[in-house]
Order: structure tokens, then C-alpha cells, then sequence
């Protein structure tokens, strides 16, 4: 028996987090959701994710920081966790800037859904 993959969505955008959700349950995810990345370290102290979607503009602590605090954790398993960008402003950052962040791959805002469960589907196989 295969187990449920766990997603980690930090977006403070409720309507964004709450559709994501829905799509990703529909697909079979179990899914928790945060507003901030200080929220994301917080749980990842806990638990284990096999995914984390982070939204670039957040409060308190924005995405690009949560991504470097989460490759640079003692735990080299949850160090490794794909880390994939939500972000509406693209053009603020390039490619490079996400992969030197530690992103592993970067949605652009509106997201399509499509490629938000092919996504996270690769990254998590």
C-alpha cells in the first residue's frame, strides 16, 4: 500500500491556498497550509514533507528566505525536500535567483492548475 503524499503550502493569499488545496486533495494529497515561512520552519521542526510550495511574497518571512532556511536545516532529508516558488512578480527574480534560493521549480501566478499537479506529481515520485 502506497502512502499519501504530504504538501506543505505556505501562501498568505487564502483564495490561492484554498484552491491549491482542493486540486491537490482531489489528486490525493494530504495538504497542510501556513501563511509565512517562519511557520514553514516551525512545522518542518515536527514533520516531514515530501513537498513544500512556497508563495515568494509572504509576511513575516517571505519565500526566497524560507528556501534558503530549509536547505541549510541540520536534517539533511528535510534539507533535500523539493521546494517549489509560487510567485506573481517573475520578473523580480530570474530563474537563476530560484535555483540559487534552492527552489527546485517556480509557478508563476495565476497559477495553472494543471502544472501545479504535474509538479508537484514529478517531484514527488
Amino acid at each position: 500500500m502506497s502512502y499519501t503524499k504530504r504538501v506543505l503550502i505556505a501562501e498568505d493569499s487564502s483564495v490561492i491556498q484554498n484552491l491549491a488545496r482542493k486540486i491537490l486533495e482531489f489528486q490525493n494529497y494530504e495538504i497542510t497550509a501556513v501563511k509565512n515561512g517562519e511557520q514553514v520552519l516551525q512545522l518542518l521542526e515536527k514533520e516531514k514533507f515530501d513537498i513544500i510550495l512556497l508563495d515568494i511574497n509572504m509576511p513575516i518571512m517571505d519565500g526566497m528566505e524560507c528556501a534558503r532556511s530549509i536547505r541549510s536545516l541540520k536534517d539533511a532529508e528535510k534539507a533535500k525536500t523539493p521546494i517549489v516558488a509560487i510567485t506573481g512578480n517573475a520578473k523580480n527574480y530570474t530563474d537563476e535567483d530560484f535555483k540559487e534560493a534552492g527552489f527546485n521549480d517556480a509557478l508563476m501566478k495565476p497559477l495553472n492548475f494543471d502544472r501545479l499537479v504535474e509538479v508537484v506529481a514529478n517531484l514527488t515520485d
